[in-house]
Parts: structure tokens; sequence; C-alpha cells
């Protein structure tokens, strides 16, 4: 099937170095480059020449990975998108923050403000942090279980969204001469009492200049999709087949209808890592470079660590123990999403172990291949509404970014599936997403308001 509608939505996800774990070890950045503000202000520029949607900061409250062998640790997300807001003028800038391991009051404010100091480019990317290693830092033994932390997330969001519409569009007066700031009228006390959080509020920051945050939420669990198909205003998924992509789509967008929502205001958007090169041959060249420095034990490493079990366990060349793995309800360690992208791929093309640890990175899609081939599979899962646009994981940093920036988006510009330059200045306005409805405000008021921000 196929569809012409509105254009894709792409957002490049700077994980590290790179979307390849072993991207450090070629040299294009310094081991230390991600403690380097300088770093992600490049590659957010390079993304804004791309007209693309948002660069994107995954995050979590634990020093993860090898630290005595490849680069670990994360400066915290909204300060550090602050510095690239100040640095750019148009691109949006999204926050991984965790539901479990704040309170919903100071990341409510924190989140806001990013907004505010970027002129409306800001989203917060929900997560619930299922490791242990995140507990353990707030006092805790372990992490709670996945449906308690979807039940505490699902409330955490309401509560941020009541307080960042505490504050009423026209609110603020501003009449020096006559001495009124605000209309305490339009400042309102949300006064939350629920299982998990009892918060008064209002906020202490006004009314975002694009209606509220964008909310992005990344769970592909049952709890996931409950809490993205409610709140979110866009999914990064992690579908790694165009049926699973397209079975994905239209579930979400029928949950999303239940909830009373227009589907459309609901972008899915699956991962995507990138190898690219001037043929598809220089791009397999650069991609095995890549993976000659992480090893034959790295890659089977990955596998083994997204499906939960020892990679000493896996026979390289047989296929998955799939008698071994249950189902995705029955996994409690790590992502629901991940696991079902790499199982499913696995027994939809009868891959063994090796061939699947080539086919997946970041626990993504994975395209290898000209600008041309990439255009390709981005257009194809559009247009036969397996997504709404991408989130992109290049190789490596920067030049995965440029090579994406300058040779695949022409293509997509010239289907007529890219937009040519920004057409406004809010990250919802880039994503084609409607102004938020206040609800402490009167009808007549969200209204106006909608007819401001689309003015």
């Amino acid at each position: 099937m196929s569809r012409p509608r509105q254009q894709i939505s792409i957002g490049m996800n700077i994980l590290g170095h790179g979307g390849h774990s072993a991207a450090w070890r070629l040299g294009e950045a310094p081991p230390t480059a991600v403690f380097d503000a300088a770093y992600y202000q490049n590659i957010a520029r390079i993304s804004e020449r791309g007209a693309l949607d948002a660069i994107f900061l995954a995050d979590g409250p634990a020093l993860g990975g090898d630290v005595g062998h490849q680069p670990a640790g994360r400066l915290e997300p909204t300060v550090l998108l602050t510095a690239v807001a100040l640095a750019t003028t148009h691109i949006g800038v999204i926050a991984t923050c965790s539901s479990s391991y704040n309170s919903p009051f100071n990341l409510a404010r924190r989140l806001q403000s990013l907004d505010h100091i970027s002129g409306g480019r800001a989203a917060w990317n929900v997560v619930t942090n299922a490791g242990d290693a995140a507990a353990q830092n707030f006092g805790l033994g372990g992490a709670p279980v996945h449906a308690d932390r979807y039940a505490r997330a699902d409330e955490f969001v309401d509560v941020v969204k009541q307080l960042w519409d505490s504050w009423e569009d026209g609110a603020i007066i501003g009449d020096a001469a006559q001495g009124r700031f605000a209309d305490p009228a339009r400042v309102h006390s949300i006064d939350h009492q629920g299982a998990h959080f009892q918060v008064k509020g209002p906020l202490n920051v006004p009314r975002s200049p694009q209606g509220r945050p964008v909310i992005v939420q990344a769970g592909s669990s049952e709890g996931g999709k409950a809490l993205g198909s409610r709140h979110a205003d866009a999914i990064f998924t992690t579908q790694t087949t165009l049926d699973d992509g397209i079975a994905f789509y239209t579930e979400m967008k029928a949950r999303a209808r239940a909830w009373g929502r227009d589907p459309d205001h609901l972008k899915i958007m699956p991962g995507i890592s990138t190898v690219i090169g001037s043929t598809e041959e220089e791009a397999i060249a650069r991609c095995d470079a890549l993976d000659a420095f992480q090893g034959e034990g790295g890659l089977l490493a990955q596998i083994a660590q997204r499906i939960g079990i020892a990679a000493s366990e896996l026979d390289p060349d047989g296929p998955l123990p799939f008698d071994r793995l249950g189902t995705v309800v029955d996994y409690e360690r790590g992502s629901h999403g991940f696991w079902e992208a790499q199982v499913n791929l696995a027994r939809r093309e009868n891959l063994t172990v090796r061939q699947l640890s080539r086919r997946i990175r970041s626990g993504h899609r994975l395209v290898v291949g000209s600008a041309e081939q990439v255009a390709d599979t981005m257009a194809e899962w559009f247009l036969a509404g397996a997504a709404d646009g991408f989130n992109l994981m290049p190789d490596m940093f920067p030049s995965g970014a440029e090579i994406f920036v300058d040779e695949v988006v022409p293509l997509l510009r010239r289907r007529g599936l890219f937009r040519e330059g920004y057409e406004g200045t809010t990250l919802r306005q880039h994503l084609g997403l409607p102004w938020p409805e206040n609800r402490f405000a009167a009808p007549e008021a969200q209204v106006r308001a909608a007819s401001r921000a689309t003015a």
C-alpha cells in the first residue's frame, strides 16, 4: 500500500561517538569528546543544516558499559541541551529523563525551563529504567517490577502535564505601569492526590513557548505502549522488519484513537542505524572496519545482553535458542523492544547468531549501503505505513551525520518526502503537531491560544 501524506520527520540520536560501539576507536573525535558541549553543538549544527527535526540524547542514572575498555558516562541531558539550544536556532532538543528516579515538580520545572531557553524546541523522552544499577543509586536494592514502573510513570507524566498547564496562555500581563504582572485567575494549583504523588502546584515557570514540551516515549512493552499511546506526541521504536513496523504502527494509531486522540498527532519513529558510503561496497568496508575493532566476541555480546542469555551459551553458527527465550512478557531484565526486535528478525529470516550480530546495531535496524539505498529504505517504510519518521543513529560522528545531511537529505527532498527548510520555529511545528489544549483554561481561551499559535 502507499499513501501520499505529510513529510518524513527525522531525529538525530547522538549515541556517544556513534551508533557503532567501536566508533571511538577510529579517532574522528577524541575519546573524551562526549564530555565536551562543543562536540554536541557541532553535531546539532550539522543536523540543523539539513533541517532535521531534533537531536536526541539517551540517558540513564548509572554508569553503564565497560569503563576500562570503552568510553562510559554521560553529561546530564537537560544541562547539556541548554548549551546546544543556545548554539542553534531551529533544531529541537530531546532529553531522556527517568520517571522512576525523579520527582514530577523538579523535572517539570527543568524541562519547562529548557523549553523557554530554547524558544519552544524542547522535548522529554520518558523512560522507566529497567536495570538494577540505576535503582541502587537511589537507595533501592533493585529495579521495581515492570508493571510498577509503568504505573508510576503514567501518574508521573500526568502530573507533569498538569504542572505545565498550571499557567494558562496569556496568564502574564506584564503591565509595569499598572503594576500587574500576571492574572492570578489564570495560574492554578493542581492539587494532585494520587497513588504515587501528592503535588499542590502551580509550577513556578509559566506556559511554554510551544504550549508545553513535546513528549516522547520509547517503550514497546504492553506498559510502554499504553503509556505512549495515551501521553506521547512521538514514539521511538525498534522494529527491524517492514511487516513488524506496519503492525506496530497500525496498533499504536488504533490505541491512540481508543484514547480519543487524533492518530495523526502521534508520530511513530523507528530507529535506523546507518553506515553510508558512496557505494554499497564502500559502506560495507566502512562497517567491516568498525566491526574489526569490536571483534566477534563483542558483536555476540551485544546480542546476548539484549535477549538475556550469556554469550557463552550462544552458538555463533546456530539459531537463537528460541526454546529458552520464552516470550517477551517473561523478560524483566531489559528492554522489551530490543528483545522483540532481535528475536523477530532472527525468526523471520532464519538467521544464525553470527548473521544476526551483523544485522542490528544499537538494538535497531541496520542499513549499510549508499545514500540512495538509505533513502530507498526510509521511503519504503514511510510510504508503506510503517513510520511517520525515523530516529537516526549514524555509525560515527561527525562524518555519519554529515554524509546523511549532505547526501541522503537531498535525495529525500527530490522525492518530495522531506522539507526544503524549516517552516516554523518550535519543535511542535517541525513535527506538524497542534498547539496543546490547556486543561485548566476555558474553551474560548483555548481557541484564542490555538489561533495565536498557528497565525
